[in-house]
């Protein structure tokens, strides 16, 4: 039932969390949001009109404690920016908010990854299907969830949501970001794919109407609810920035290779590269996930057309027209936003603006889930953590990326 309690959300400035609050504002719950720097969040965030800014420290679990009294759910989607220090920051943090529901009796909501899986969980993902994480980062996400699991058993109830790729007029720095250039019109297309292998897209405005819909059925939750959230399937690799260049009115708009080269040239001086290079496995072969679970919970998944998601993304970056993007201190000062039309989508995505039926694959396909975040701006506070910064700057990768090679339609 809609509007039925309040709820606390942790990273509210950040891209998924934001969206959440979004999305639980539109359904009648009322929303607070935990902040270093409360004053400053909610002018960034201005278009959170009816969250209610809270100080405190993803850090301190006494002080989220005290900020979930009274709450029903808590959103724990905060993350240290830039992949820096993980393995001392995400656990603390994610303690943090399980004292906060244990404290409560609150539902924890955690935006769930695929970097929990290994390669002999590839290509389709369940939500059943076991976690043995090839990678460092890949080890502390399925850890966070084993935390989840275990505090169930004592009766702390949780709620997972995995997830591709985020893109969206909000989403902060992404992949998505990475293929064009934040804040300027699109001249090219970088793809960070190998050729031909799929991948999975979440549209965060959708990602975040599917998690509110299932906060809202609390009663048919399992104590440690997991679900798999299809979004836009790019079966070759090229349906994105197909989508991009019909978006931008611009089929012939070149391709690039994303300068995997470079990264690695530069990955023994820069800590990001070496975190980034780390998933690009996710990026070299298909990963795909299974919605069928959402779909029966829900009736059908949330499905944005594409073109429709890619224009709101590329209007949030600043890439149509003379706004600036999103992420940047005008437009978060005044909280504007990207306008959303309706596009066709010229056969790119069939299903029609609302809800999808269905999208669960009969067969493996692809989607790295990967959070990818560069460094944030100075308001990531002492310990480096960040809720998913909305006004960083571009990416630093950019002076990379404009030394990529020029591909042609069907090469790689």
């Amino acid at each position: 039932m809609d509007g039925q309690g309040t709820a606390l959300v942790l990273g509210a400035t950040g891209g998924i969390g934001g969206e959440v609050a979004a999305a639980l504002l539109r359904r009648g719950w009322a929303v607070r949001a935990l902040h270093r720097a409360p004053d400053e969040a909610a002018r960034r965030a201005a278009r959170l009109r009816g969250v209610e800014w809270r100080a405190g420290d993803a850090m301190d679990p006494a002080g989220v404690v005290a900020a979930a009294q009274g709450c029903t759910i808590i959103v724990h989607a905060v993350n240290p920016p830039g992949y820096r220090n993980w393995g001392a920051l995400v656990l603390p943090m994610l303690e943090s908010s399980l004292a906060a529901a244990r404290a409560t009796g609150a539902r924890l909501v955690l935006p769930g990854t695929i970097y929990n899986y290994g390669h002999d969980a590839f290509p389709l993902l369940r939500e059943d299907t076991p976690q043995h994480p090839d990678t460092r980062k890949g080890g502390i996400r399925a850890e966070m969830e084993r935390h989840l699991g275990a505090a169930a058993e004592h009766g702390v109830r949780s709620l997972v949501v995995r997830a591709g790729d985020f893109f969206g007029p909000h989403a902060g720095n992404n992949w998505f970001a990475q293929m064009v250039r934040p804040g300027r019109p699109v001249r090219a297309v970088t793809l960070p794919g190998a050729p031909g292998v799929g991948h999975a897209w979440a549209y965060l405005p959708d990602l975040a109407e599917a998690m509110a819909a299932l906060v809202a059925r609390e009663a048919a939750l399992e104590p440690h609810a997991r679900f798999h959230f299809a979004g836009h399937w790019d079966p070759d690799g090229m349906a994105m920035a197909s989508a991009i260049r019909r978006v931008v009115g611009e089929p012939g708009l070149p391709l690039r290779r994303f300068p995997w080269a470079l990264l690695a040239l530069a990955s023994p001086f820069v800590p990001l590269f070496r975190e980034v290079r780390e998933m690009r496995y996710l990026w070299r072969e298909p990963v795909r996930l299974d919605n069928a679970k959402l779909v029966a919970a829900l009736g059908a998944e949330p499905r944005t057309p594409l073109d429709e998601a890619v224009r709101a993304t590329l209007a949030g970056l600043g890439c149509l027209g003379a706004a600036k993007p999103a992420r940047w201190e005008s437009a978060a000062a005044t909280g504007k936003r990207g306008e959303l039309r309706s596009q066709p989508d010229n056969g790119s995505a069939p299903e029609s603006a609302g809800w999808a039926s269905t999208n669960s694959p009969k067969k493996g396909g692809g989607g790295s889930g990967a959070e990818f975040s560069p460094p944030p701006m100075s308001n990531a506070g002492p310990y480096g953590i960040s809720g998913g910064n909305t006004c960083n700057p571009p990416s630093p990768m950019g002076s990379a990326v404009t030394a990529c090679t020029t591909l042609s339609d069907s090469a790689a």
